[in-house]
């Protein structure tokens, strides 16, 4: 688009996010601006995927920005379709990506006697976004520019535009080429690092926790440097899995704040946070005595505890500054494996007759040769998919750890699918997460994504019923009759499977490493076992 070009608002929006790597869009349209989005959209070769619900096309956004480290677009009706988006755009906000959310708009006309579907959208949205408005100033074009560097600013973070469809169609005049960009955050300042250098040359057993801002592959690479030449135990959160493989010699297990790691963390007489944002820990209170250094893109508030020191800016480039004339740890290769075989330990199940969670993770990862990206939805599952499936690399596991929101595997592993279609990805849920977003299949199988959703299908609400056991309360009603998720599915256009013994499940995994397009495994389970496994690792 050449400079003072006219254009309108839609038109500007979608230029400017596509020059940001925008690759597709996602939602549920309305009749307002959303027509006017969708179709600038396709001038600009940019295809829309209709999802079946709101909340999935904001997830959807997310995990694509995410993989394409760009801005994601989803958009949504007015009212209904708002606030049904939310759930997912409050998702974006505390799993820190930044997604532009649409909505259509009520104009001033309009609000001088509508009250059907009304409410004050910008207000509902402005707590869990960056920016929230309407592009009805004077120079929508630099407030569009303003909110792309915005979301980039660290925590990253969604944006929410109210746009009506005289707004979408206003013209404008386009200003001269994007000049904001990345935003550049500003590097600690040289009497920090040196200080860094002394706490980490005076430390004989340091421990690493690399968290979601390491994600970013210069970051990845910078915290593996440290790792080796540290020779120290590493742990990632969730989020962060694949920063270290696990692999790798140093790796040492998954940090959440709880109980598990606190044989190696507790250990420590240094503990590096290497970009680990406090999103991504439990409600429980910091139990570590050692002082903490931490390297983060941004100072966090509130956080757990108080650092004896914070590195904040750029965690490729902090790091990079303080690797020169490291030397090794008093860790020694036996010690690592030991803490590393603990947590592994710690996370598996009795033996059973029947299939157990750990059995249903391990044995997909070795059907599917683990080449697919793992989504992975909030409940007692996750425990097991995330610690048993392996990692190479950031985002090979996908999940929601910030909002840790159920309904999230299914979307999220449709698009990553949608990414990476020769990679594909496979999605492990549970039958409670599954409920809530059983439409996306029909979109999984509308798109033909090479996706295999996994249903752990126990018949209750297990992470919650977790809970209920603890507290020695009677049942109180968080069970079903275990649905047949394979019948719906395959009335949705996906190859379906329902098993219950190891040798079902053995020869469905084969079934969908072989079949191109949307394939669902509905594992028929026995919930036992998963108050053990979370005591061992939360305590």
């Amino acid at each position: 688009m050449a400079e003072n070009e006219k254009t309108n608002v839609v038109e500007f929006l979608i230029s400017r996010l596509k020059t940001h790597g925008l690759p597709r869009i996602f939602g549920v349209p309305g009749g307002g601006s959303s027509m006017d989005l969708i179709d600038a959209a396709r001038r600009a070769d940019i295809p829309f995927i209709l999802t079946r619900r709101e909340d999935s096309g904001a997830i959807m956004a997310a995990v694509t920005a995410w993989l394409s480290d760009a801005p994601g677009l989803a958009l949504a009706t007015k009212g209904p379709g708002l606030t049904s988006g939310a759930n997912g755009v409050a998702s974006a906000c505390l799993d820190r990506a930044p997604v532009v959310f649409v909505s259509d708009g009520f104009g001033a006309d309009e609000r001088a006697y509508v009250t059907h579907q009304y409410f004050d959208q910008v207000a509902l949205m402005d707590p869990i976004t960056k920016y929230a408005g309407k592009l009805d100033g004077d120079d929508p074009a630099t407030e569009i520019d303003s909110l792309i560097a915005t979301m980039d600013q660290s925590p990253k973070g969604p944006a929410y535009i109210e746009l009506t469809g005289a707004v979408a169609r206003r013209s404008v005049d386009n200003v001269a080429i994007d000049t904001l960009g990345k935003s550049k955050r500003a590097a600690p300042v040289d009497s920090d690092i040196e200080t860094a250098k002394s706490m980490i040359g005076a430390a004989k057993r340091p421990v690493i926790v690399a968290g979601l801002e390491a994600l970013v592959d210069k970051n990845a690479t910078a915290i593996r440097g440290l790792v080796e030449a540290l020779n120290a135990p590493a742990l990632v959160t969730y989020m962060g899995k694949g920063v270290i493989p696990d692999t790798d010699q140093n790796f040492a297990g998954i940090f959440t704040g709880g109980a598990v790691e606190q044989g190696c963390v507790g250990s420590a007489d240094l503990i590096i946070l290497a970009g680990l944002d406090p999103v991504e820990l439990i409600r429980k209170p910091w139990s570590y005595a050692a002082p903490v250094l931490d390297i983060a893109e941004t100072e966090h508030q509130p956080h757990y505890m108080t650092p004896a020191l914070g590195l904040y800016g750029p965690v490729a480039e902090s790091i990079d500054r303080l690797s020169s004339d490291l030397r090794n740890s008093d860790w020694s290769a036996a010690e690592i494996a030991a803490h590393r075989e603990h947590f592994f330990a710690a996370m598996t199940y009795k033996e059973r007759s029947t299939l157990t969670p750990v059995e249903i993770v391990t044995m997909a990862n070795a059907a599917f040769d683990g080449r697919p990206r793992l989504a992975v939805d909030a409940g007692a599952h996750m425990f097991s998919a995330v610690a048993f499936w392996p990692a190479n690399d950031p985002y090979d596991v996908l999940i929601s750890n910030g909002l840790a929101t159920m309904a999230f595997a299914v979307p999220a592993g449709v698009a990553a699918a949608l990414h990476d279609p020769v990679r594909g990805a496979v999605a492990m849920t549970g039958d409670g997460g599954l409920m809530m977003c059983m439409g996306e299949l029909a979109t999984a199988a509308q798109q033909q994504a090479n996706l295999t959703t996994i249903v752990f299908n126990d018949g209750s609400l297990s992470l919650i019923d977790i809970k209920r056991q603890e507290m020695q309360l009677p049942e109180l009603g968080f069970n079903w009759q275990q649905p047949d998720f394979a019948t719906m599915a395959r009335g949705l256009g996906c190859t379906t499977w329902r098993v219950e013994t190891a040798e079902e499940y053995q020869m469905a995994l084969q079934g969908a490493a072989e079949t191109k397009g949307p394939c669902l495994i509905d594992v028929v389970l026995d919930p036992d076992g998963y108050l053990d496994q979370m005591r061992s690792l939360r305590g």
